[in-house]
């Protein structure tokens, strides 16, 4: 074992951090409950909307939340198409939101039953369940960070978990206006923008993603425009999307079945658009091809600062080619996810530091994978937000360069650059 590696790791990154980890369970982070409240209520309120009227389209009452019911609903009486799909242990089609999703456009009942989901689970699992969970002596929600909880090296979040909090749909958004500043705060978030992505470039050595990165061009538009042979400016929304997508996918390992089950591209699409790419990028194949290898024979890979993952799998060919397949993406992914994860723990311990040493009464809340929510006086805010930039963009040397967005506000939610 490369013991001095592992032991730095350990001895400068990880026993530092957990400190710190203590410090912000115990901050805590202000829930507007009332809030919360109104908002169950106009969700509860459109749930009995929508109820009535998947009721009204399919002409009778069932039980929505039963799948076996709503089965027989759409391909028994809606009669929609069953080709292709598989049959749960009941015997019943699947409902899952996957083939829900292949349906819409089919049926109007499609899109209501995936709202009708989309706002049960945000009440039950957030709307609902958030002010439960305040701490009634501190009048704040303390959620619990675990230093060990991902191979990759990812803090994770739990009771409550504040790590998954929505971002994705606009309802989901909302909630976040629920996480709020103490009178006299605001709070800021600072977020490092694409680091995955520049880990890649850093690690792959890709001469073209270099220079995308160092020009500071927008990463995504620049794919793009090299794979549809467009300029930049003449980029649609829709392909910019499909090369984010792959530019993201592709540090997880993933495959033209994949891609075109993601996008509205063909498999035959998907795969010309891949080998585009790699083209694009010749390095980027190199460092895939090269992490698979080094996965098979030593039976681990590593990020820069030397976390491992193990694959047994890999090394001793055993398990199915599906399960090997996992274990490949996986290993491929490690490098880069974890590099990220030390990168952002490297600056928390930094930051810590660099606040106490300052004076400031600013404090970290929150991690949220390339994000860090921190709570901050009104009057400290321009020298915390130089701070936070200054230290988390210095936290490692990366070829291709760190940068940092910042933004604050009253809440979570409506946050203005800083």
């Amino acid at each position: 074992l490369d013991e001095p590696k592992l032991t730095g790791l350990f001895r400068d990154l990880e026993m530092p951090l957990t400190p710190l980890l203590v410090a912000m369970q115990m901050a805590g982070i202000l829930l507007d409950a009332p809030f919360l409240q109104q908002m169950s209520k106009e969700l509860r309120r459109r749930l009995l909307e929508i109820e009535q009227e998947i009721y009204r389209l399919v002409g009778y009452v069932f039980n929505i939340n039963s799948t076996q019911q709503l089965s027989d609903v759409l391909f028994g009486s809606l009669g929609l198409p069953t080709q292709g799909l598989k049959k749960t242990q009941s015997g019943h089609y699947s409902t899952a939101a996957g083939v829900l999703e292949d349906f819409k456009g089919l049926h109007p009942v499609i899109d209501l039953i995936l709202e009708q989901r989309q706002i049960s689970k945000l009440v039950s699992t957030y709307v609902d369940a958030l002010p439960a969970q305040v701490n009634p002596r501190t009048g704040r929600l303390h959620t619990s960070f675990n230093q060990a909880g991902s191979e990759t090296g990812r803090l994770s979040s739990n009771n409550p978990n504040l790590q998954n909090i929505p971002v994705r749909s606009e309802l989901g958004r909302e909630i976040r206006r629920a996480f709020v500043a103490a009178p006299g705060c605001k709070l800021l978030s600072a977020d490092y923008s694409q680091v995955e992505l520049r880990v890649l470039a850093h690690i792959s050595q890709d001469a073209a993603m270099l220079a995308a990165f160092r020009a500071g061009a927008d990463i995504h538009r620049a794919t793009a425009a090299t794979i549809y042979h467009v300029p930049p400016e003449q980029v649609t929304t829709e392909q910019r999307s499909i090369a984010k997508m792959v530019n993201f996918a592709t540090s997880y390992g993933v495959s033209a079945f994949g891609l075109a089950s993601r996008t509205s591209l063909s498999r035959g699409e998907a795969q010309a658009f891949l080998d585009a790419y790699f083209q694009t990028y010749p390095g980027i194949r190199r460092y895939v091809d090269e992490t698979i290898a080094k996965a098979r024979e030593q039976g681990y890979v590593e990020t820069l600062l030397g976390r491992r993952r193990y694959f047994p799998i890999l090394k001793n060919r055993s398990g199915t080619p599906a399960d090997r397949q996992q274990a490949e993406r996986a290993a491929i992914n490690h490098p880069i996810q974890g590099t990220a994860a030390d990168i952002i723990k490297i600056a928390m311990v930094r930051l810590h530091a660099a606040l106490a040493g300052q004076g400031l009464r600013s404090r970290m809340l929150l991690q949220v994978h390339d994000e860090l929510v921190l709570e901050v006086p009104d009057d400290e805010l321009a020298a915390a937000a130089a701070l936070v930039r200054q230290v988390m963009e210095g936290a490692f040397k990366l070829d291709s360069g760190l940068t940092v967005d910042v933004e604050a506000g009253p809440n979570w939610f409506e946050m203005e650059k800083v």
